[in-house]
């Protein structure tokens, strides 16, 4: 019999996980996974437990819970010669990763049955000073919102929380001076932000890297420069449906290392968390997970 462990932050999402917990085990062992659980406790044991799993040699590793406990789960995992297949049981607030893999953000039990019924998909990760991240990363003022923004209030109005933090913020927030080399090229001046991305969905927008690919081997690189409140507003607008990457104070193209050089302090944010200082230089790991997805997304990639 196949092996599964499940590893869940019991506070994500209103607690609501543990009450569909044994439904959950049971759609697994129908499948023909024995599984066990392990309740996250404190910030960083889901990587241990992950970490743990990978040593054991799981078939299967479930994260249930935000995108910042999978982002522990990855970062557990990423650096093991044997990588369990990654299942996503989504209970957080944005669930951008989710998002990314159509996978069920209302329902837990669907999906769980998605791992259970689902296929294999290779997935590109990134790495950056020794951390890894699967859905985003970046740098600015601005993308600090992710932790800024107050969850009973990203539970509530969801992106729009982050769209009237972002206005909030904006007149005090000065611009960054940075050099950014991609793939050759080279960016050098002021931004509001910049966003090295894997997925579609960024803080509930779902279009915000619209060319982007999850197993292509590259990042989709967004560099948002200097901007006033009424620029900002119309490309917050336009990023909305899609129909940002061609305005004048936006660069987005493809990359597959991204080296970011600071001439000030800039807090790095990796899948809505903070993931300490900049400098540093993202390279796309190819393929580097599998992670359990409906037979329907998988042809869709």
């Amino acid at each position: 019999m196949k092996r599964a462990r499940i590893i869940y932050n019991p506070t994500s999402g209103r607690e609501v996980f543990k009450k569909y917990l044994p439904e959950v085990l049971v759609i697994l062992e129908k499948a023909g996974y024995e599984t066990s659980c392990h309740a996250t406790t404190e910030a960083g044991d889901a990587t241990k437990a992950a970490r743990h799993a990978a040593e054991r040699e799981f078939d299967l590793v479930v994260a249930a819970g935000g995108d910042g406990t999978i982002n522990e789960v990855v970062n557990g995992l990423a650096e093991q010669s044997y990588r369990p297949k990654l299942g996503i049981i989504p209970v957080g607030t944005t669930n951008d990763f989710a998002r990314a893999l159509d996978i069920p953000r209302d329902d837990i039990l669907e999906a769980a049955r998605v791992i259970a019924n689902g296929v294999p998909m290779p997935i590109d990760i990134g790495k950056v000073n020794d951390m890894f991240f699967v859905n985003i990363a970046g740098g600015g003022k601005l993308t600090e919102l992710t932790y800024e923004v107050p969850s009973k209030l990203k539970t509530v109005i969801g992106q729009l929380a982050y769209y009237l933090k972002g206005i909030e913020m904006l007149p005090s927030i000065r611009p960054s001076d940075v050099r950014i080399e991609y793939d050759g090229k080279v960016f050098e001046g002021e931004i509001m932000l910049f966003l090295v991305s894997l997925t579609n969905s960024v803080g509930g927008f779902e279009k915000l890297a619209p060319d982007s690919c999850l197993n292509d081997g590259m990042f989709d690189l967004l560099i948002l420069k200097k901007v006033n409140i009424a620029d900002f507003i119309k490309v917050a607008s336009l990023a909305l449906r899609g129909e940002h990457i061609k305005e004048p104070h936006i660069i987005y193209t493809k990359a597959n290392r991204v080296k970011v050089n600071t001439k000030e302090k800039m807090q790095l944010n990796l899948d809505g968390e903070y993931g300490g200082l900049l400098p540093g230089e993202f390279v796309n790991l190819y393929r580097h997970f599998d992670v359990m997805v409906s037979k329907e997304r998988a042809e869709k990639e």
